[in-house]
């Protein structure tokens, strides 16, 4: 079992600047607002040669009518749950509040080891004022700046000494698996797909677009399948991006897909394929990610014997020349079909791992030039003499010929359909590099 450690505190008090700073990266959103972090979100870092798992959770409020806050407060709990230690975060500017004594409440009840850390202490003064936090009853208490660094060693060389070997191997193995990125338009239904797959509400779903901010890792492991899903926030067109923290939802989207295998592209069946679902999916292609397009919310659909086909038929035209992508049609509130969709992800990442011998490139596609020759140019006529598969993450091939910059877009693109006809590359952009032999 991997080792998890989660932070809680109520909000503002610098939770994700921490989290952060442990990943040693910006993943989770920073604002003054309070209520910007609202799922909880997975991260992997290392200290002392132990690795572990992070979770930064939204700040804890009692009793708030808010929607999202009563959210907040459900997903904090999980997190409780999951995490083997718990960092409860207080601030030492703002002082000992009744939301800390009512989080302190619950942790007392927990049986997981609590490292009580007191954030925002950058000079003496503010040292002698957080010395009323020792009230709150806990043995392990730190004093840090999360924005600086300051006091974050201690507490890191405390929790990894609780770390196994074994629990530290286990979460990089995690780390290493397969990800899936789900990614699409707001209110395509991106949470309820990944809360119907993993079976319980991993994320907060509303009507309300933009609910999801950040991106959230879920370990999924059942059915004898692990990969890591990725929820993204939804992808909207530069003029309709009016608020500064929903800007950097999408920057971190796009970032999720940086980060993906294969990234799943939620269209919503009623409003069919838009311009922006084109950009976002040129964009997966470009960045030489994995593609399976789901068509969400299919059950709303009025249908007819070939409305499937037909809708089939119009996506992959709009997607040319890349049209070899896997459809299906889905709805992840009545978890029509979402495991199949799971089964043609895991099929897109093996093709997208795909090693091709040199021998049986050469056989194959040598034979398929044959049959078809490169136009003759000036005269000349181009010869192909030699293929290999170069190293890349996404499958690319070397053609090596004596008029490498002559050979036009039409040619490139039969080589690409012959190569997609002879190995299995469906889902998966390819790469043809012509060179001087």
């Amino acid at each position: 079992m991997s080792f998890t450690v989660a932070i809680v505190g109520r909000p503002n008090v610098g939770k994700s600047t921490l989290f952060n700073r442990l990943l040693e990266q910006r993943k989770a959103i920073v604002d003054d607002i309070s209520g910007v972090t609202r799922d909880r979100q997975y991260g992997v870092t290392d200290w002392n040669g132990k690795t572990f798992n992070v979770i930064d959770t939204g700040g804890f409020v009692q009793g708030s009518e808010d929607v999202f806050e009563r959210e907040i407060a459900k997903q904090v709990l999980v997190a409780l749950e999951e995490a083997n230690a718990i960092i409860f975060m207080v601030d030492a500017q703002t002082g000992l509040t009744d939301l800390d004594d009512s989080m302190a409440q619950l942790l007392r009840r927990s049986t997981k080891p609590v490292f009580l850390t007191v954030n925002k202490v950058d000079n003496n003064d503010r040292l002698l004022e957080a010395s009323e936090f020792y009230s709150l009853g806990f043995d392990r208490i730190f004093f840090i700046a999360a924005a600086s660094g300051s006091g974050t060693g201690e507490l890191l060389d405390d929790i990894s000494a609780l770390i196994s070997e074994d629990a530290s191997a286990a979460t990089k193995e995690i780390a290493a698996l397969p990800k899936f990125a789900i990614i699409g338009q707001p209110n395509t239904g991106k949470s309820s797909l990944l809360n119907a797959l993993v079976g319980e509400e991993r994320t907060i779903v509303s009507d309300i677009a933009g609910t999801t901010r950040d991106t959230i890792h879920t370990h999924y492991n059942l059915f004898q399948k692990e990969f890591v899903l990725i929820d993204t926030a939804g992808i909207r067109r530069k003029a309709k991006v009016h608020e500064d923290l929903e800007f950097y939802s999408v920057i971190r989207a796009i970032k999720a897909l940086d980060e993906s295998d294969v990234c799943l592209l939620l269209l919503d069946a009623e409003k069919g394929i838009t311009a922006q679902d084109l950009n976002i999916f040129s964009l997966a292609a470009k960045k030489g990610k994995g593609v399976v397009v789901l068509v969400n919310k299919w059950d709303l659909v009025q249908k007819e014997t070939n409305t499937a086909k037909e809708y089939e038929a119009e996506l992959k035209k709009r997607f040319a020349p890349f049209s070899d992508v896997p459809v299906l049609f889905i709805s992840a509130k009545e978890k029509t079909r979402i495991f199949k969709a799971i089964e043609v992800a895991l099929q897109v990442y093996e093709n997208r791992q795909r090693k091709i011998s040199t021998s049986s490139l050469n056989d194959i596609m040598l034979k398929a030039i044959q049959a078809y020759h490169p136009p003759v140019v000036r005269g000349n006529p181009i010869k192909i003499k030699f293929i290999t598969q170069l190293p890349t993450a996404t499958p690319s091939f070397a053609f090596f010929c004596n008029f490498p910059d002559d050979i036009k877009q039409p040619y490139k693109n039969y080589l690409e359909n012959k190569l997609r006809e002879n190995f299995e590359l469906t889902g998966v952009p390819v790469r043809i590099f012509f060179r001087k032999k």
